[in-house]
């Protein structure tokens, strides 16, 4: 199974001029987005308080959080992102995808749009 990168822009929801474009690895088995907390810091986002996440090996890891919006082709969606530290990789997580509308298809390894049902 091959990666999928996409360019997506991060925009600061309190400022939208605040602005900057970002290669993502779109992780299917991540539920939120992760951006370096430099670049989030530098568009001005700030923490809303911390979460507890369980690594693929079992290791517990707290990250901080914060809001942002995230843009990719035609679309715009807020999410919660996760404040990145030294190590950690640049994710475009599921919550944030399908705020924009898309999912992951898994054996093209593309994004899609993704059927909007009310009800």
């Amino acid at each position: 199974m091959g990666l999928t990168y996409v360019k997506a822009l991060v925009i600061n929801p309190g400022n939208p001029k605040k602005k900057l474009r970002l290669q993502f690895l779109v992780d299917s088995g991540a539920v939120y987005s992760v951006v370096p907390e430099s670049h989030l810091r530098k568009l001005g986002i700030t923490p809303r308080g911390s979460k507890t996440f369980t690594l693929a090996d079992g290791t517990e890891v707290s990250r901080k959080y914060g809001h942002a919006v995230f843009a990719l082709k035609d679309a715009e969606g807020a999410s919660p992102v996760i404040f990145g530290e030294e190590g950690d990789s640049c994710l475009l997580g599921m919550v944030s995808l399908e705020a924009l509308g898309y999912i992951l298809d898994p054996l093209r390894r593309e994004l899609r749009p993704l059927p909007m049902v009310l009800g």
